[in-house]
């Protein structure tokens, strides 16, 4: 039987704030000692009254703006009731019905080699929530840190839009470089900046919808989105083609057999009891309001979108860099603030500028400071003349040299003149490590097709 795999993300993105969502205790928790950004208000002590961080709450609805999203005129938080560990007031203060935005939409590129085939994928809800403590396992131990408790995250949910991990991958890629490109978040996967949470089911031919569906919990690496899902569908078809039904519920992903294995049984919204969060006021946005936050976030949405990793890519291309560079360095703030001092100071040459970004794009990433860009610049400049600077060699040490790499490489010269374009290159890389010093690879390209032709 056909199967058609349905899947929706629940993306968590931690924003930086100064302080934490309801309280002023310092949002910066990442290697912190345990338990020394914490008061009363984010250990849940009786008493303590939650105040609303007015940042956090202007970057969620501007990255709704971002995601063309719907600002609605009405919003609230509300209390999502459940026990755990790490939730110390036994309720996490989140956002249910009336979300800060809601229905917007991203368009992401749908096959691996398209260049122009792009598709929706619909965003049904971006919306504000705490975050909980941090449970450390240490052998029969569990110790808790509550220094991220209170952290303010944004929750952006998808509908279930994507068919396969390579789109899912795709708009992850996009939704990372918007909030990057925005400044309110840094989106460092390894810190836990960005959590990822699949939700997988197959929907059988003639199906409308599946009647169940798995959530993957807390992945937090692109290659790890991919294997979680690869892995669900692979077993959740097998329990299909037996004449069953997968179990709804809630999965985690295991990094050293990259598999998934089953947590507990998935809750429904009833569940967690969600009402209305008494002790903060809803949220009654006029047209004045939204017109004049509209007017506040222009100029950076529209800086966005100039500056979005797509557009660079394009223009980078347009300079003679390839495509796979291009995307690379538009998706790097360091790699985009170096190419494009360069290009600003016309330091390289018009004609340059290609084999350059090819260059940059292969250099690792780094986190640095703006005032160290002309420094670095000059260092990479450096670099990259010196890997440009080639030998002269002698036409018959090179004659020689390639005739040898022809005998010895009958079956990649038969590959290419079977149409295989890569061997060429394999050639051609063949004969440049006869030479000790560095030398014109067009020379030696076009020098072997003068021999194989």
């Amino acid at each position: 039987m056909k199967y058609t795999p349905v899947i929706g993300l629940e993306v968590h993105v931690e924003l930086k704030t100064k302080s934490k969502m309801f309280c002023r205790c310092s949002a910066d928790y990442f290697g912190k000692k345990p338990n020394t950004h914490t008061c009363p208000v984010c250990l849940g002590l009786p008493g303590a009254l939650p105040v609303p961080n007015k940042k956090a709450i202007e970057w969620c609805i501007m990255l709704g703006y971002a995601l063309n999203c719907e600002i609605p005129p009405f919003s609230r938080f509300d209390r999502k009731n459940y026990f755990y560990p790490d939730l110390p007031k036994g309720y996490q203060i989140s956002q249910y019905d009336q979300p800060f935005a809601v229905d917007g939409e991203v368009f992401i590129k749908q096959e691996p080699n398209s260049q122009n085939k792009e598709k929706k994928i619909d965003v049904r809800r971006v919306h504000m929530e705490e975050d909980t403590g941090k449970l450390i396992h240490e052998g029969d131990l569990t110790l808790i840190d509550f220094n991220r408790s209170g952290v303010p995250l944004v929750e952006i949910v998808t509908e279930p839009d994507f068919v396969n991990p390579f789109e899912v991958t795709e708009y992850l890629k996009s939704l990372k470089q918007i909030v990057r490109y925005l400044g309110i978040s840094n989106a460092d996967m390894e810190k836990g900046e960005m959590r990822l949470e699949p939700n997988i089911s197959l929907r059988k031919e003639g199906e409308k919808r599946p009647s169940y569906k798995v959530e993957v919990k807390n992945i937090n690496s692109f290659k790890f989105v991919e294997r979680a899902i690869e892995f669900e569908l692979a077993r959740q078809r097998e329990i299909l083609d037996k004449g069953e039904t997968p179990v709804q519920e809630t999965r985690g992903f295991i990094e050293k057999t990259q598999s998934t294995v089953s947590q507990r049984i998935k809750e429904e919204a009833s569940d967690y009891r969600y009402f209305p969060e008494p002790d903060i006021p809803p949220f009654r946005w006029t047209d004045e309001q939204r017109n004049n936050w509209k007017t506040e976030v222009k100029n950076l949405l529209e800086e966005a979108r100039k500056n979005s990793p797509k557009e660079k890519a394009n223009f980078y291309v347009g300079l003679g860099v390839s495509n796979a560079s291009g995307a690379s360095i538009s998706a790097s703030k360091y790699r985009t603030q170096v190419f494009e001092a360069v290009i600003k100071e016309n330091i390289l040459p018009k004609e340059q500028l290609g084999k350059f970004g090819n260059f940059l794009a292969n250099k690792p990433e780094e986190k640095i400071d703006q005032n160290l860009v002309p420094n670095l610049t000059k260092q990479l400049i450096n670099q990259f003349k010196s890997s440009t600077t080639t030998a002269d060699i002698d036409d018959k040490e090179l004659d020689k040299a390639i005739e040898l790499v022809l005998r010895e490489n009958e079956t990649a010269v038969s590959d290419y003149k079977r149409g295989k374009e890569n061997a060429i290159m394999f050639l051609v890389g063949q004969v440049m490590h006869n030479f000790p010093q560095k030398i014109d690879a067009s020379k030696v390209k076009a020098s072997l097709l003068a021999k194989i032709k």
